[in-house]
């Protein structure tokens, strides 16, 4: 069977993919080893940050901006509520990276915010316990993403206009030969001249280019009952990043769809795995790594754990994500290592990824995010 497009990976970034070259009449196969919107990977975890005020570089603010119009599309297609918007704290020392990168991001991309005291924060969101002399950045614009119900929209929006996905099909190889790619599965054969690889913390199995530069690690966040649960409400807790001495938290409000307040630590043990070998039960000492954070700076939410859960996400030395074509075919159109903070990205990244795969350019900036830098 022969496609004009191949996506291997059906996830976060792959479904967004799919969906993108759809919309533009491609006639395009997307492969997934596990069902939609599945939790063995990067995409699931009921909710996921999205915000501007980013304190990882201020490059990524316009990708962002994109993003979010493409989310709001989204949820217009699909008819339902994807993106909540609760406002986002950054909070950190006043020379910390969190608080001075959100601040950066601000200043140079003109966004609305405001610099909070450490009586500012306290004040405002009584949840937070935050240590004397610690400051914030608000930012009113961010939130959170549904994953999985984004997942599924970008799915059913792209077999709307006419994409093959199959589901429960694992990839066992690919070749180039003769200006085309052979995709074989444990089903069939498939060709087309394009191949885009969106495979999560699979992607180095499939592209030997990022076995140095894409590695999988494991992350594990958790759910608290809180015994003040009207603090963690929506209204009053928006999602934040924190920095402090025991790492970075992040953090999100109780919602209706959600078991608890929800925090982890940006990753969490710096545990290499096998992405087809995890170590997928979390323990007590995954559960310690958090509940040390929540006894000290969230003491109202030190309650019973309702829900821990571990995924997985592929890192880069520099935390930055990898857009590119391989260096040494063009058909080839690479999204990886998008380090545990790529979910918010992932509606922009289907459209980078459209726009590599069936234009060979975009007009995004994504300079930074080439796979050359790693050259050296």
């Amino acid at each position: 069977m022969t496609f004009d497009h191949i996506v291997i990976g059906v996830g976060g970034m792959g479904s967004a993919a799919v969906c993108e070259l759809a919309r533009r009449g491609q006639r395009v196969l997307g492969l997934e080893q596990f069902e939609i919107a599945h939790a063995n990977g990067s995409s699931h975890g009921l909710t996921r940050i999205i915000r501007l005020a980013y304190n990882e570089h201020p490059n990524y603010v316009p990708l962002l901006r994109r993003s979010y119009e493409m989310w709001r599309r989204l949820e217009a297609d699909a008819g339902e509520e994807l993106l909540v918007i609760t406002g986002g704290l950054d909070l950190g020392a006043s020379d910390s990276r969190v608080l001075t990168g959100a601040l950066e991001a601000c200043r140079q991309h003109d966004l609305a915010h405001e610099h909070l005291s450490t009586g500012e924060i306290k004040s405002r969101y009584p949840a937070f316990n935050v240590p004397d002399g610690f400051e914030a950045v608000y930012q009113p614009d961010a939130g959170y993403l549904r994953p999985e119900r984004c997942v599924t929209a970008h799915v059913a929006e792209a077999r709307k206009m006419g994409a093959e996905i199959h589901e429960r099909e694992t990839v066992l190889g690919w070749e180039h030969r003769n200006e085309t790619f052979i995709v074989k599965t444990d089903r069939a054969t498939y060709e087309a001249p394009s191949l885009v690889v969106t495979a999560g913390p699979w992607a180095s199995k499939l592209v030997s280019e990022l076995g140095a530069v894409a590695k999988p690690k494991r992350q594990v966040v958790g759910w608290f009952q809180s015994s003040e649960p009207a603090l963690f409400e929506v209204d009053r807790c928006p999602v934040f990043i924190l920095d402090v001495e025991e790492g970075e938290y992040y953090g999100f409000p109780i919602d209706s769809r959600t078991p608890g307040f929800k925090l982890g630590r940006f990753h969490h043990l710096h545990e290499d795995l096998d992405p087809d070998a995890p170590r997928r039960e979390p323990d007590a000492v995954d559960e310690e790594v958090i509940r040390r954070a929540l006894r000290r700076y969230f003491p109202a939410a030190d309650g019973p754990t309702s829900l821990i859960q571990a995924c997985m996400f592929a890192m880069t030395p520099d935390r930055h994500f990898i857009l590119d074509h391989h260096p040494e075919m063009p058909g080839l159109t690479i999204g990886a290592g998008f380090a545990g903070h790529g979910f918010k990205f992932a509606s922009v990244i289907g459209e980078i990824m459209a726009d590599l795969a069936a234009g060979g350019v975009t007009d995004h900036n994504i300079e930074m995010f080439s796979l050359k830098r790693f050259a050296s």
